[in-house]
């Protein structure tokens, strides 16, 4: 075993904290700007994501071994032989973790408010506001924060793990 496959598991955590640690932030920012009706790009500020994507993914090598070592023996001829032809385990592919793709912007339309006192009311008296629900943010952020806690529980479990191994 490399000391690349050792961490494995400490590395696709971590790449999903940097991935919730984004999500977290462009919320946030969401959350600031649900009025603001004026950017420097012009309108109302938009809604931001992130579109997230599987690092690109490797093969495996402990299943693609064809090593003697590694055929296993049966005790009895009724036992499926070991790896049985019944279980393809060939080419079978891992994650390295996860990233963010990009930050996309929602093209939603804007909320039109009538308020002609306001200084960006449009000559209707609409003022166009960004198209964000709070409440929906929120439920975006406490996913994210479950997924945030999920991924640290998970680096905490991994590195009890390597320091137990390291015991023997």
């Amino acid at each position: 075993m490399s000391m690349v496959q050792l961490f494995t598991g400490l590395n696709i955590s971590a790449s999903g904290l940097r991935a919730m640690r984004v999500r977290q932030n462009l919320i946030a920012s969401n959350i600031a700007n649900a009025e603001t009706t004026r950017t420097a790009e012009g309108g109302p500020y938009k809604r931001q994501t992130a579109v997230l994507r599987a690092d690109s993914t490797e093969v495996n090598p402990r299943l693609v071994i064809k090593d003697a070592s590694m055929l296993g023996a049966t005790t009895n001829a009724h036992h499926l032989p070991i790896p049985s032809d019944l279980f393809q385990v060939q080419n079978d592919k891992v994650g390295s973790g996860v990233t963010v793709d990009r930050i996309a912007q929602d093209e939603t339309p804007p909320k039109l408010v009538y308020d002609p006192s306001h200084p960006d009311a449009n000559s209707d008296g609409y003022v166009a506001y960004p198209n964000i629900n709070v409440v929906q943010e929120m439920v975006d952020l406490i996913s994210t924060t479950r997924a945030y806690e999920a991924n640290t529980t998970a680096m905490g479990s991994a590195k009890s793990m390597l320091t137990k191994a390291l015991e023997i």
